[in-house]
């Protein structure tokens, strides 16, 4: 396991983190950890075939933690030991995830935090399974009148997880408003601090906090290079377009045509946001259905010769 002290992780962002883009990613940033999105044990255990993300083998990704959720202990454990199979360096499991599909009607994600009986066993399960460590992601608490995310860490600890990772907001804020984290108080296992940290200055900021590492979310979007900018001094590619392209080609690789064109927009939108005609540039691009068409009008937005 590598040393998680002082480390610049990618956060687990669904429909984000996937394979391509944890591979742009580590083009930028070849040791920095970084997290899939989150994985339905469910899915994984039943090699759902409508999900890529279940088939994928980390062997060649570096450190990569693999994130998964559910609501039943056996499975989750299941699900780890293939995880752990396919490549995985550590397993970690969601216990912040807002959304209501999750936290709500599958009992699973940000509901842990109401149910820490659960929660424990579920850890204990995965930690039993697996050789490599086990993490937990959370927030705060389910909302501002039960902010008891320090039981949690202890529970986690107590069943054999070796960090954690805390997201400075509750369960009923989602993602609105500012991050915000406490001082770290001594815990019993390290603790990553994640929320609204884009910046060396937020960086600095968290560690003065006392947190052992910080783990960049939304932060990444439109910037696969901001891992090596924090973690590594790198400068951001000079040319854009020329990431945005080798990104595309990546999710057709994954994806193929037919998926990926589409699921790419998003993407492209990011990409774009603040430059000179963005709103044009993805008005277009949300009408384009041909790859071709899509690389000819990303080189052409910016600039690109190779286009």
């Amino acid at each position: 396991m590598f040393d998680i002290h002082n480390q610049i992780f990618a956060a687990p962002l669904a429909g984000i983190t996937d394979r391509p883009f944890r591979r742009l990613m580590r083009e930028f940033a070849p040791n920095a950890p970084l997290v899939t999105e989150m994985i339905s044990c469910h899915s994984l255990v039943g090699r759902h075939r409508g999900c890529l993300r279940n088939f994928d083998v980390y062997t060649d990704e570096g450190p990569v933690g693999a994130q998964i959720f559910g609501a039943d202990a056996d499975l989750m454990a299941d699900a780890a030991k293939i995880l752990q199979d396919n490549g995985a360096k550590w397993i970690d499991i969601n216990m912040g995830c807002p959304v209501p599909k999750v936290a709500t009607r599958a009992g699973a994600g940000a509901f842990l935090m109401r149910d820490h009986a659960l929660a424990g066993r579920i850890i204990g399960a995965v930690v039993r399974a697996v050789q490599i460590p086990v993490s937990i992601k959370t927030r705060l608490g389910w909302d501002a009148d039960h902010c008891d995310w320090m039981d949690l860490i202890r529970i986690a600890a107590d069943n054999g997880a070796s960090f954690a990772a805390l997201h400075g907001r509750t369960r009923a804020q989602l993602y609105v408003g500012a991050a915000e984290l406490p001082v770290k108080p001594q815990t019993p296992i390290p603790i990553i601090a994640n929320g609204d940290i884009c910046t060396a200055a937020d960086v600095a900021r968290v560690r003065a906090l006392g947190y052992d590492g910080a783990m960049v979310g939304r932060g990444l979007l439109g910037r696969p290079w901001i891992l090596g900018q924090l973690a590594d001094g790198i400068a951001a590619p000079e040319n854009i377009g020329n990431v945005v392209l080798r990104h595309l080609d990546l999710v057709l690789d994954y994806y193929g045509a037919r998926n990926g064109v589409p699921l790419f927009r998003k993407h492209a939108a990011w990409y774009s946001a603040g430059l000179k005609n963005s709103t044009e540039f993805r008005i277009r691009v949300n009408q384009i259905t041909d790859e071709n068409e899509l690389r000819a009008a990303i080189a052409e937005f910016w600039g690109c010769v190779d286009g």
